[in-house]
């Protein structure tokens, strides 16, 4: 068995690694090989080589590794103790800019919600309470937007929102304009609904009736942030209107971005990435591709400029111009 099918918590000790781990401690060893079978034991320290013989495992007291496993678990507690201390320190000023009005509310201006299930069941609340305007930034996520039972929660939803006579205006990623998912989702919606593209957004962003809007309030979007206060709404509708003047129409009626001098516009937002200075990953990540698909489009863009290598690549960019070009 391989560290590829053999995955579990660090801490964890498996069906396999405790049978291996019992055997050991009761013949005083094991031969190296059976570890194959439970690598695990030798990462989290319960089996050692023996000094005089490589060929064999002894296995750690279980006293010692129980130690040193709880030691590990309350150094990692300690570590997500400190971290809730800084965020408590970063919104902490935060709280006090509520005005007067926002303060005398029963509803906080900043509300953390504090799971997915949370902040799904408050988004829509919001939205259920909607008569205005929905305004979003959805960043290219494959794993959600394709599931059909969200898609199918998600047109229902906004389709009622449409039918109280409200409007919505929603950008995404260039990535997702021929994505079978997002046709589906405009061609079933009625109303009065525009969506547009641009290479890159910004992270999740919901604005609903201009009073409300929901962020993530951490990298894996586990939690999210309400947002009631009015500066930080003007804020982020401002953010979301340069945005939209910027992106290029979808739906209801898309629009074909021009190509330049055989340049193509995906390509010339990966140019403007690599003369940063970005790595193969971090385009792909920014635009919202896998790493195969932006080393294609890297390929066409060398041979279109007639680059032998990734240095020159970078020096025939700067030269081509094509970084000055409007789009």
């Amino acid at each position: 068995m391989t560290d590829g099918t053999h995955r579990h918590g660090d801490e964890a000790l498996c069906e396999t690694g405790l049978e291996l781990y019992s055997r050991a401690l009761r013949e005083g060893g094991v031969p190296s090989t059976t570890a194959a079978t439970a690598p695990c034991l030798i990462d989290i320290g319960l089996l050692h080589p023996v000094i005089d013989d490589l060929d064999r495992l002894e296995p750690t007291a279980p006293t010692v590794a129980l130690q040193r496993l709880l030691r590990t678990s309350e150094d990692r507690i300690a570590r997500e103790r400190r971290r809730g201390e800084h965020l408590a320190d970063v919104f902490e000023p935060l709280m006090r800019l509520g005005t007067r009005a926002a303060a005398s509310e029963d509803t906080p201006a900043l509300r953390i919600l504090s799971s997915k299930e949370r902040t799904g069941q408050a988004i829509e609340d919001a939205m259920a309470e909607g008569r205005q305007e929905l305004l979003a930034i959805q960043p290219h996520d494959s794993k959600v937007t394709r599931r059909p039972d969200i898609l199918a929660g998600a047109i229902k939803r906004d389709q009622a929102f449409l039918d109280r006579g409200a409007r919505m205006r929603a950008l995404y990623q260039h990535t997702i304009r021929h994505a079978p998912y997002a046709r589906a989702r405009y061609e079933r919606l009625t109303g009065d609904v525009e969506a547009r593209t641009l290479d890159e957004v910004t992270e999740r962003l919901i604005i609903v009736d201009r009073t409300v809007a929901f962020i993530p309030a951490s990298a894996d979007r586990t939690l999210a942030l309400e947002v009631r206060h009015p500066a930080l709404i003007a804020y982020f509708i401002n953010t979301f209107d340069r945005l939209w003047h910027l992106a290029t129409p979808m739906h209801p009626q898309a629009v074909r971005r021009p190509t330049l001098n055989g340049i193509t516009p995906r390509q010339r937002a990966i140019a403007a990435l690599l003369v940063e200075g970005h790595t193969d990953t971090d385009i792909a990540d920014r635009l919202g591709m896998n790493v195969r698909t932006a080393r294609v489009h890297i390929a066409k863009l060398a041979a279109t400029l007639g680059s032998e290598s990734r240095a020159q690549l970078g020096y025939l960019i700067g030269r081509s111009g094509i970084l000055d070009q409007e789009h």
